[in-house]
């Protein structure tokens, strides 16, 4: 059995950027931006526990930030489960984390993503 403990440097500043890319747009209030660029920090992240974790976390923020109760309560129980199955390398690849999409189906990749995660 893998674990994934530390994210490669390669993923790390792209999911670095992603986050950036969210926060640039969270600030300007173009909300729809803001949780594209969250989902694609997710998809990169979602197999190490700390960046994984972390996605969630600000996924939960943005649903109390929009008054979204599903997902809110959506990301409570993924930030209880999401973590673990990272570090066992058991998540749905491409899954982008919202509760908009079940927190088990694996959905396909982003090309640029894919070429990412493909590097070792």
């Amino acid at each position: 059995m893998e674990f994934n403990i530390k994210i490669p440097k390669h993923l790390k500043q792209f999911h670095r950027k992603e986050l950036e890319h969210y926060r640039y747009y969270l600030v300007n209030k173009q909300y729809s931006n803001a949780w594209y660029h969250l989902e694609r920090s997710h998809i990169i992240g979602q197999s190490y526990p700390i960046e994984h974790i972390y996605s969630h976390w600000l996924m939960l923020k943005f649903g109390l930030m929009q008054k979204d109760t599903k997902e809110v309560f959506g990301q409570i129980i993924r930030l209880l489960v999401g973590g673990w199955k990272s570090f066992i390398n058991h998540v749905p690849l491409g899954n982008t984390g919202g509760t908009n999409v079940p927190s088990l189906k694996r959905m396909s990749i982003p090309n640029n993503i894919e070429k990412l995660l493909e590097r070792k």
